[in-house]
């Protein structure tokens, strides 16, 4: 009798996979018009070869990592994506015909084309030994997903057939290739190696230009990759014991980035995405929804959902399923939940007595006053005596700058706010002399010509510059 061995478990990764794998999927707030919607797919885009020869994109991304395999273990691999599903709008028309419309107003929501993701998992498994034995050789295992259409009738509250939605999906081609070498050494250690390539054959066709609409259907989509061991464990790439740091080094990984992520902080399953994370992510608890915007704050989000127009949540609503689910979840929360959202003590740490404290008889009062001063966190200014931003002076082309001094601005080629152009030879007031917990010294400056100096003073909100890029007047 044949036994096979048991999968790693994905389900913990998974939750963060398919955080990346809807990561910009729709944004706020959530309607097809918006500007920011109709730039999609930013993430992980693996396109036809056609398309990326000139355009930047790419058609395959690459993984390499660092394992331990026990005897006889597999690796499971799992490719995941978005297919691209296209959705056209029609009208009805006496005796079922149909015609295609830009918009169809429904009293709940407003339908109009769009691209919806469908979700696509393929899954593969070999030994270890098999990879190993195929003496530094790709192995292949090539993937199909065909091309389908859909329709949804579209009825209003009374049930009547007011229109449909055609929904199509192109043939994507693809395929996973793993390679397995043994390194030198008193443990096993193999050096694994996955490439996830789109191999399909779309092209733009004779005299056309590459439209990046046109080969969306034919992509895969926020494409990333989980990897599992049956028996053992993968090396952490990002924070390696310092045997395998050399071997880490040689890695290349090009458009992913593999991290560790199995349950309860086990090591044995691997999430490679496109979106660079640290070993064992998580989804934060307090989570209440997927908003599509993994990398934003959930409250901030929730809120200006909720005070959305009525007619912008029609649009959003009609946009798609998904972003209905996000209006109607943020018309839901109890104030529980948004309190829940509003922040969240992550850890706590004890608190313990200090070391005993010597005291010399007759000073007992003494001790028992200093014990009860508050202490000062170290970065409060007022730590180091030493340091005091309203008297210290530091020398500019040999002239001694400090609060009261009055300067001219020449902002520096490092800075990177642009603002900083308007602000060329500018009058200013130094205010204070600040030194950063690196030593670097900066110029606290309020502008002479800004109304709102005053305000910025009382706050002691200033703008700061380094002192080679101020002239004292006196200089001049």
């Amino acid at each position: 009798m044949t036994t096979i061995a048991a999968g790693p478990c994905f389900d913990t990764a998974r939750e963060v996979a398919d955080a990346v794998l809807y990561e910009g999927y729709v944004l706020y707030p959530y309607r097809a018009s918006s500007a920011k919607n109709r730039m999609r797919w930013q993430f992980g885009v693996l396109v036809p070869p056609a398309y990326g020869l000139d355009v930047g994109e790419h058609a395959w991304h690459r993984t390499e990592c660092l394992a331990e395999p026990r005897a006889d273990a597999e690796l499971v691999a799992q490719v995941r994506f978005l297919h691209t599903q296209r959705r056209t709008v029609q009208s009805a028309g006496p005796h079922r015909s149909f015609r295609t419309v830009d918009r169809l107003e429904l009293p709940d929501r407003v339908l109009v084309p769009w691209d919806e993701g469908v979700e696509e998992a393929v899954e593969f498994r070999v030994p270890i030994a098999e990879l190993c034995a195929a003496h530094n050789k790709a192995v292949a295992f090539p993937f199909r997903r065909p091309a389908t259409e859909e329709t949804e009738d579209v009825r209003d509250e009374a049930g009547q057939l007011v229109g449909r939605l055609v929904r199509r999906r192109a043939q994507v081609d693809g395929v996973l290739r793993l390679w397995a070498v043994e390194l030198p050494g008193p443990c096993r250690v193999v050096r694994l190696r996955a490439v996830v390539e789109n191999t399909g054959e779309w092209c733009p066709g004779l005299g056309r230009a590459a439209d990046r609409e046109a080969a969306l259907p034919h992509a895969l989509v926020s494409a990333h990759l989980l990897l599992g061991l049956t028996a053992g464990s993968f090396v952490s790439m990002t924070d390696p014991p310092e045997w395998a740091a050399p071997a880490v080094k040689e890695c290349r990984n090009e458009r992913t980035w593999p991290v560790l992520a199995g349950v309860d902080g086990r090591a044995d399953v691997v999430l490679s995405s496109p979106i660079i994370l640290e070993d064992h992510p998580r989804i934060a608890p307090e989570s209440c929804g997927t908003l599509y915007d993994a990398t934003e704050i959930d409250e901030i989000l929730a809120l200006r959902t909720a005070a959305l127009t009525d007619q912008e949540k029609r649009e959003a609503r009609g946009t798609d399923d998904r972003a209905a689910a996000v209006v109607d979840l943020a018309d839901s929360l109890p104030p529980e939940i948004w309190e829940r959202l509003h922040g969240a003590v992550r850890s706590l740490r004890e608190v313990t007595d200090g070391p005993p404290v010597l005291v010399t008889p007759g000073e007992e009062d003494a001790a028992l006053a200093d014990l009860m001063t508050p202490q000062l966190p170290w970065w409060d200014p007022a730590v180091d005596a030493s340091v005091d931003p309203g008297t210290d002076r530091v020398l500019v082309d040999g002239t001694p700058v400090g609060a009261g001094s009055r300067v001219r601005l020449r902002p520096g080629r490092r800075r990177t706010d642009a603002q900083d152009l308007f602000l060329q030879d500018a009058p200013a007031l130094v205010e204070a002399v600040i030194q950063d917990v690196d030593g670097v010294v900066h110029l606290a400056v309020t502008l002479d010509d800004d109304p709102g100096a005053d305000l910025r003073r009382a706050q002691g909100r200033f703008l700061y510059f380094q002192p080679d890029e101020v002239v004292p007047v006196e200089a001049r």
